[in-house]
């Protein structure tokens, strides 16, 4: 089963894409914060991670960054998931690393079609 890392401070976003993804066949665990999140991708070794940007302390961009900088994190797909819907922000988003970049609202086929396209 593939495990997927949501990271997203706001319960309700997190709880909605945790259901997305379970209901789909995934297996999902979650981090409050980028911070937190950095020790959880490298102890539990997610097939995906699924990130917010825009969140206290790290933001998602950074957490991107410090994954992708990592020997041990650093293959691990990342799904940035985001209200910063401006072309400069995706442009931007790729550039720290993330593989995939959907802005909010999402719709749960394309959550899943995003986490699958890199989950292959």
């Amino acid at each position: 089963m593939i495990t997927v890392l949501v990271v997203e401070d706001t319960i309700s976003e997190r709880e909605l894409i945790i259901n997305y993804l379970q209901q789909s066949g995934y297996a999902a665990i979650s981090a409050a914060n980028a911070k937190d999140a950095l020790a959880v991708a490298t102890e539990k070794q997610p097939q995906v991670v699924v990130t917010d940007v825009v969140m206290p302390g790290m933001n998602g961009y950074e957490l991107c960054r410090n994954l992708k900088k990592n020997p041990a994190t650093k293959a691990i797909p990342v799904v940035v998931c985001t209200s910063k819907n401006q072309e400069l922000d995706r442009l931007w988003g790729m550039k720290q690393g993330a593989d995939v970049y959907i802005t909010k609202p999402f719709t749960r086929e394309e959550l899943i079609r995003a986490v699958r396209s890199v989950s292959l």
